[in-house]
């Protein structure tokens, strides 16, 4: 039996998304590849590693062993290149960052400065919903983390760096809009567009709800900020987003930002990382420059 290290990564994706599709788009190559070097990898163990019931996949038990073995090896190739790269300092190495969706507005400068002073250090750079971002961390996938709140379903090292106040908008022509020193009360027959449950955002929008003993009315959930915005353009509600995502609408035009008492909702970025964790020189020493960052105010 011979299942080469692509093999592996290969068929991690795969077990970890479960869904050939989201793996050959993570991993850059063609669904019926991804497919074929599973089926590949199955007949060279002789038995099946997933299987189909219905429209979902699942591990069998033979791919929960694949699995946490690929894990293992995988993380010590990565191991070893990371004590490679420290030989050589800066000059060369990687920085894997997993980035909350809403930062990623915030985040490419950051990076733009880092990549600036280390010409050297390859990013890769993901982005996802705080479930996706969970998930990963709890894989040890990424060196470093950026999310609104940090993580206490797993224990983690953070810090904040910046501010990441929210904000309510609404389109131009809302009967809020223009208004002065509204009050909760206010939103009370308004109509919501909020994120999905579970997001940081959300849960932030809801303590600040609750706090008023008021109740939103939400009109419709939507998982990415580009769409909850095109949905307040259009007149579908008004949201509470991370004023960094909305920075273009509102400067142009398309979106208000509400004057009501209480908000902006204060909230921060925080980078963190498993409680623990070995980190690269490259990851250090971006961490080393956040934290300058918040030295200076938050940048």
């Amino acid at each position: 039996m011979s299942a080469s290290l692509r093999q592996l990564q290969i068929f991690q994706a795969v077990a970890r998304a479960l869904s050939y599709t989201r793996a050959a788009e993570a991993l850059h190559l063609t669904q019926p590849a991804v497919f074929a070097q599973v089926r590949t990898l199955e007949d060279q163990l002789g038995q099946p590693l997933i299987e189909r019931i219905g429209k979902r996949l699942f591990l069998t038990a033979a791919g929960e062993v694949v699995q946490a073995s690929a894990r293992e090896v995988l993380g010590e190739i990565e191991r070893m290149q990371m004590r490679l790269a420290e030989l050589q300092g800066l000059a060369r190495g990687r920085l894997r960052l997993a980035v909350i969706s809403t930062a990623k507005y915030d985040a490419p400068a950051r990076l733009g400065e880092f990549c600036r002073r280390h010409p050297g250090i390859d990013v890769d750079m993901k982005v996802g919903n705080r479930r996706e971002l969970l998930e990963r961390f709890a894989a040890n996938e990424d060196d470093l983390y950026i999310l609104g709140t940090p993580p206490e379903e797993v224990e983690a090292e953070h810090f904040a760096f910046a501010e990441n106040p929210l904000v309510l908008v609404a389109p131009p022509d809302h009967p809020l809009a223009g208004r002065q020193r509204l009050v909760p009360a206010d939103l009370g027959a308004a109509l919501f567009v909020m994120r999905e449950r579970g997001s940081g955002t959300r849960m932030a929008a809801e303590r600040f709800f609750a706090t008023h003993d008021l109740t939103p009315t939400v009109r419709m959930e939507l998982g990415a900020n580009e769409a909850i915005k095109q949905a307040v353009i259009a007149g579908l509600g008004i949201a509470v987003l991370s004023r960094s995502t909305a920075l273009l609408e509102l400067a142009q035009g398309h979106l208000v930002e509400l004057d009501v008492t209480g908000f902006p909702l204060r909230r921060h970025w925080h980078v963190t990382w498993p409680r623990g964790k070995r980190l690269s020189i490259a990851a250090r020493s971006f961490l080393d420059q956040l934290r300058e960052t918040a030295a200076d105010g938050g940048g």
